[in-house]
């Protein structure tokens, strides 16, 4: 049997959290360290929910495959003949072995490299040599080829962004993005092309600290002082139902090319993704893979929505400016990281009722999905 979040947080630190109070306080170190807690979120978030799990231009030809992790658990994505994206469990029926490791193009066929039991692209077990004898083709008696497939896994995408749900219960993926798309302000992302993805390595962090830096901007005119131009007092929250994050309409001139200074809108679904949308013509989504309670692969995808695409220059300079943001906020989120390793961390610390009521807001529902 699973520990329970009671058991897990402690009475008394569970309590101290949900007193409601002028200044709330945050979640209790354990909630970022614990191997338990961790596991928690795997079984009753990340495998009940739509979670952002790849990029649908990498799947753009019949047999591209790439390998992700969700819930903590291996799952495959595949771009099947017709040319849809498909999920499945990444994993042999026949002795359950991971079956893909790395991202390419399989051709029409993948292929176990333990015995060699191969799956055509829409799931279906294609062939299992000797299985049942000497005969390449032979089968045991009552085997049926139909029944040992892959297993699949529900997804669905909206417009580059693959969503998969292991559990198979969770609403309609409209119904899921719906909050998300009333924030868009008229902008028509089916004219996104993709322009680069700045891959940001492994951060030594707890996933949730890198959805909470995302969605304040109290730490935006202290942490990015040298690559943004956004006052403080230009930004305000987002805290509502489906959809918790900032925006910033900034209220004058950059003072420098080479930052971020547009108005821009910082939106995300929970639990993990995180869109970005730098008015008028540049959209960039964070994907977050928590693989541990201290660790988080992280990505950059950006797109713009002009009818050309940015030259080379261009582009290095996007990529340049964006990981530089990015390095900053994961100096930050590493940092911590590491500060919940005092005993100080335990109280959880204090969220401001005016800059980090959407933190509060996502660290409930982080508590409510849970119970």
């Amino acid at each position: 049997m699973s520990p329970s979040l009671h058991s897990i947080l402690g009475a008394d630190a569970l309590a101290a959290f949900e007193t409601q109070a002028p200044v709330a306080r945050g979640l209790p170190a354990v909630a970022y360290t614990s191997e338990a807690f961790f596991a928690l979120e795997n079984e009753r978030i990340f495998a009940d929910s739509w979670v952002f799990a790849g990029l649908a231009h990498e799947l753009a030809r019949p047999g591209d495959v790439v390998p992700v992790t969700v819930a903590g658990r291996p799952v495959l994505l595949v771009c099947d003949v017709e040319g849809t994206v498909r999920a499945f469990h990444n994993v042999c029926r026949h002795r359950c072995l991971r079956l893909v490791e790395e991202a390419g193009n399989v051709g029409p066929t993948i292929q176990c490299p333990y015995h060699s039991w191969t799956y055509r692209l829409d799931g279906a077990l294609h062939i299992a040599p000797y299985f049942g004898g000497r005969d390449p083709g032979a089968v045991p008696a009552g085997f049926d080829r139909a029944e040992h497939g892959l297993v699949p896994v529900r997804a669905a995408t909206w417009h580059d962004w693959i969503f998969v749900n292991l559990n198979g219960a969770a609403a309609p993926l409209e119904e899921f993005i719906a909050p998300v798309e009333a924030h868009l302000g008229g902008l028509d992302l089916a004219r996104m092309k993709h322009v680069v993805t700045v891959d940001l390595g492994a951060i030594a962090a707890n996933w949730k600290l890198l959805m909470e830096n995302f969605i304040e901007p109290y730490h935006v005119p202290f942490v990015h002082a040298t690559t943004t131009e956004q006052p403080l007092t230009d930004h305000y929250t987002l805290n509502e139902p489906g959809c918790l994050g900032c925006a910033v309409d900034v209220s004058g001139e950059a003072k420098r090319a080479d930052t971020l200074a547009a108005d821009s809108r910082y939106l995300t679904l929970f639990p993990n993704f995180s869109l970005g949308l730098y008015l008028p013509d540049q959209v960039g989504v964070h994907l977050d893979v928590p693989l541990a309670p201290d660790l988080t692969l992280q990505r950059r995808a950006i797109y713009t929505l002009r009818a050309e695409l940015p030259s080379a220059e261009e582009t290095e300079q996007l990529a340049r400016l964006w990981r530089d943001v990015h390095v900053e906020d994961q100096v930050i989120c590493e940092r911590l990281q590491q500060g919940r390793a005092s005993a100080v961390a335990d109280g959880g610390g204090v969220l401001s009722p005016v800059w980090e009521d959407s933190v509060r807001s996502f660290q409930e529902l982080v508590v409510s999905r849970l119970r």
